[in-house]
């Protein structure tokens, strides 16, 4: 019978959370998917990459939603069991408050494997597929968004303005500033309009000229027609690999290198990636702290609610122990996001702040077992 009804608890836990994860996480994406079409459209993306751009950010929004979708699926769980004085049944099956517990605590393991896995594979390499559909995509349809009167700066190096725009699609009084080595050329032309040639976008002029500066000589030339190629330009968005999305051995590797820790289980050259130059050890060691420290919260978090099963509902100071709980819980979710702020340079002064989920659990599971014990003797 017990089993039976740890299986109907663990049921109720993980329906409550999937549904509330996978919800509040689609709201979410919606919304960045939303902000992601914005910076597309601006960079002139092709909307396959948008998509697929917008699809592998979902693993890290639901990484960083689950502990506290956590929390609060198991607050509202257990609040109900015992509004519905569905508790009673457990202790009137004889069930002890400390294995109780215990179950929770085993739960709560597969948890963190899980979001350990999230934090340290699934989301890096998701974000670092995503960066690389940026970095191998073309500039497909600038024509779509360069507006008249406007300064657009999309493509690296390229500033174009145009005065007017037909239904057409043709561009009135164009102005295009390009860098180019040692100097720059500034090109102007009464009409032109975005095209393609075997998929190689091309902005075509008419009737214009370009004038050359480099090495302090400046040439120009007229033309009646001319093909400004995009094929080889890139867009202003950042291309450079970002911490969050190296491996998580190689952020080891570099933390390694920056303090000078012989690792000798990876095998792979840190070095050479510019996220370990000198400088950036703070940033390295918040983000193995986001990988790995953040999600030993999660025992705590589910830890946390059980407190309530210190009273019932029946007591004066249910209320109020039901509303300390829930501040605790709230506490422990702002510790674990705020703290990454007091990281700092040397490897020393962050012991506390990498040890400080290991005694907080302890303190929290020793509290627990003592007041349970210390009422079973009374």
């Amino acid at each position: 019978m017990k089993k039976l009804l740890y299986r109907k608890l663990l049921k109720d836990y993980l329906n409550f959370f999937l549904i509330a994860l996978i919800s509040s996480s689609l709201i979410i994406w919606v919304f960045q998917a939303v902000n992601f079409l914005d910076i597309m459209v601006e960079d002139g993306r092709e909307y396959n990459v948008y998509l697929n751009y917008s699809l592998l950010n979902f693993p890290k929004i639901i990484s960083r939603l689950l502990p506290f979708v956590l929390f609060f699926s198991i607050f509202y769980v257990l609040s109900r069991y015992e509004l519905n004085n569905e508790l009673l049944i457990f202790w009137n099956f004889g069930e002890d408050k400390i294995k109780f517990i215990n179950f929770i605590i085993y739960l709560s393991l597969f948890i963190l494997f899980v979001q350990i896995s999230l934090t340290s594979y699934v989301v890096p390499t998701s974000q670092d597929k995503a960066r690389s559909f940026l970095r191998n995509s073309n500039i497909n349809f600038l024509g779509s968004f360069v507006k008249p009167k406007r300064f657009n700066d999309t493509i690296d190096g390229v500033t174009i303005y145009s005065e007017n725009r037909d239904t057409d699609g043709y561009l009135y009084n164009l102005y295009i500033k390009k860098d180019i080595k040692q100097g720059f050329e500034i090109t102007y032309a009464k009409k032109g309009i975005f095209t393609q040639s075997s998929r190689i976008p091309i902005l075509v002029l008419y009737d214009g000229e370009t004038i050359r500066t480099k090495e302090n000589k400046i040439t120009n030339f007229k033309f009646s027609k001319s093909d400004f190629l995009l094929k080889d330009l890139k867009a202003n968005t950042t291309t450079q690999q970002k911490n969050q999305e190296m491996k998580t051995k190689d952020v080891f590797l570099c933390v390694s290198n920056l303090y000078k820790i012989q690792i000798n289980i990876f095998k792979t050259d840190s070095k050479q990636n510019i996220n370990c130059a000198t400088g950036n050890e703070i940033n390295m060691l918040k983000e193995i702290y986001k990988r790995l420290i953040v999600p030993l919260y999660i025992p705590i978090l589910m830890l946390v609610p059980y407190i309530m099963i210190l009273s019932s509902k029946e007591k004066i100071n249910y209320s109020r122990l039901k509303f300390f709980t829930f501040l605790i819980g709230v506490f422990v979710i702002i510790l674990s996001e705020g703290i990454i702020r007091f990281i700092s340079k040397e490897l020393s002064d962050n012991t506390f702040i990498f040890i400080s989920p290991f005694v907080l659990l302890f303190l929290i599971y020793l509290i627990l077992i003592y007041k349970l014990k210390f009422k079973i003797k009374n």
